[in-house]
């Protein structure tokens, strides 16, 4: 009986000493899950409960310690030994600007820009170097150009500003920088070639050889080719933007020896290309009426005045004298240039033909035939002698100059004129009907039968002395130019 009390008061302490102690940890084999023991108040029983946070260690990798403070994991998929935010070269400001996206060529656009190099890329801010603390921050994302592949150098070419640097990444974008002060801008072109150079060789892997990857939620490393094994391939940049860029490089290298080349070709093509002389005789290209010189025109037709000035002449004394405002009112310019087309393809003109049935079409394409004469009618050389003649106050003497002058022109130019003058005095027996006087011709016709073969002196002057010759000449024809020839 003693005995039995005893054995029962050992039992009743060993279980008060149980319940006074924490729930047991079973740990669990490798690869196994932990249980752990609890009492559940208000319950007579004791249960076991799964908890479902494991650990799955990788079976190929020995066992680590795993760190579970935030701070001690890769948590922004950053390669080893390399923070987000690591400024290689300490910020200042840059004038930047972007001349080529995708394949495209963009306005230079400057800007004056706070510039930082970090380890792996050149960041740009907009306003100051209190936002490039701000990259700290999660989520922020800063414009910024991947320095790894890309191409450094000095330009002249892409912009008129002195001391520009020139960066071309791999995925085809163009950026200049640019800074007055050369020791400024030179600093910033070494280290951005360092860079570039020391990301391209590291993209290689250590001695050539393949690069490693990091696993962004842990701290493996992973070799280039397991990682390739996935079949996660990483964005290749645009086909058309990798032709671009080496369009550009290979171009730029190239440009002065096609130049060269072309000039050369053009030298070939021009010394053997036939004359002019030489296509004439063949027959391949034949002058114009309009736009002919008077003596090549009457030599081709084999006259001494031009057969399109004879028709029209002839044309409006047959039934136009009696027009009002001849010669002053414009014709429809579209018929005149009608006209003028079957003129220069030498069809046959039948000017009493229905469609040239106004009369000032027809003289505004005689009109237009003097004024397109590559030297006028009163030849260049003659212009300052009609100039000095028509300002002598003797009138006899004024006429002799002027008819001394006449007689000496060549003699398609003599004999058109005398043609012309005479028809306009047959103008003028009509002036009651056509409103028309001898000083109405003459500013019409001033300028056209003459002008100075340079525009040095004053043109309302030249205007004046043209209109007052004409005007002579008309009122003198017959003392000019003799009788009309039957």
């Amino acid at each position: 009986m003693t005995a039995r009390r005893s054995h029962q008061q050992m039992t009743s302490t060993s279980a008060m000493q149980n319940l006074s102690k924490p729930p047991a940890l079973l740990l669990p084999p490798p690869g196994g899950v932990a249980l752990r023991i609890k009492n559940s108040p208000g319950t007579s029983g004791e249960r076991l409960s799964q908890t479902k946070s494991m650990v799955i260690p990788d079976l190929d990798s020995s066992q680590k310690p795993i760190q579970r403070h935030k701070r001690n994991q890769s948590q922004y998929g950053t390669s080893q030994g390399v923070k987000p935010f690591q400024p290689v070269l300490q910020g200042e400001y840059l004038n930047k600007t972007k001349i080529f996206e995708g394949g495209k060529k963009l306005k230079k656009n400057w800007a004056s820009t706070w510039v930082v190099l970090c380890s792996n890329e050149l960041h740009f801010y907009k306003e100051s170097k209190q936002e490039a603390m701000a990259s700290l921050k999660p989520g922020f994302k800063p414009e910024g150009v991947d320095l790894c592949g890309a191409l450094v150098d000095w330009t002249t070419e892409k912009s008129s500003r002195k001391n520009v640097v020139q960066i071309s990444t791999r995925s085809g974008e163009e950026f200049l920088l640019q800074s007055d002060d050369y020791s400024t801008i030179s600093k910033w072109h070494d280290a951005l070639r360092r860079a570039a150079d020391r990301l391209s060789s590291s993209e290689a892997g250590p001695g050539g050889g393949k690069a490693t990857l990091q696993r962004s939620s842990s701290t493996e490393c992973l070799s280039r080719r397991a990682y390739d094994s996935t079949k996660v391939k990483a964005k290749e940049p645009k086909s058309e933007n990798r032709r671009s860029l080496m369009f550009k490089l290979n171009y730029s290298a190239s440009d002065s020896a096609d130049k060269i080349g072309v000039k050369n070709r053009l030298k070939k093509f021009i010394s053997r290309r036939p004359s002019m002389k030489t296509l004439q005789e063949k027959g391949l290209i034949k002058d114009c009426v309009f736009g002919c010189h008077i003596l090549n025109l009457c030599q081709r037709e084999g006259t001494t005045v031009p057969k399109f000035v004879q028709l029209c002449v002839k044309e409006v004394e047959k039934r136009g004298l009696d027009a009002d405002g001849l010669y002053r009112v414009s014709g429809n310019l579209a018929t005149i240039q009608k006209l003028r087309f079957i003129v220069d393809r030498e069809e046959e003109l039948n000017l009493g033909d229905s469609q040239w049935e106004d009369i000032h079409v027809i003289t505004g394409a005689l009109k237009m035939f003097f004024r397109e004469l590559p030297e006028p009618l009163f030849p260049f050389r003659f212009f300052d002698h009609l100039v000095e003649a028509i300002k002598t106050k003797e009138h006899k003497q004024k006429i002799q100059e002027i008819k001394k002058l006449i007689h000496q022109l060549p003699r398609p130019n003599h004999n058109t004129m005398k043609l012309l003058f005479h028809h306009f005095r047959r103008v003028l027996t009509k002036s009651r009907q056509n409103l028309m006087s001898t000083q109405g011709i003459s500013i019409v016709f001033g300028p056209t039968l003459m002008w100075p073969e340079l525009d040095a002196g004053n043109m309302a002057v030249n205007m004046l002395y043209q209109n007052q010759i004409v005007e002579f000449m008309l009122i003198e024809c017959v003392e000019i130019f003799g009788p009309e020839s039957k």
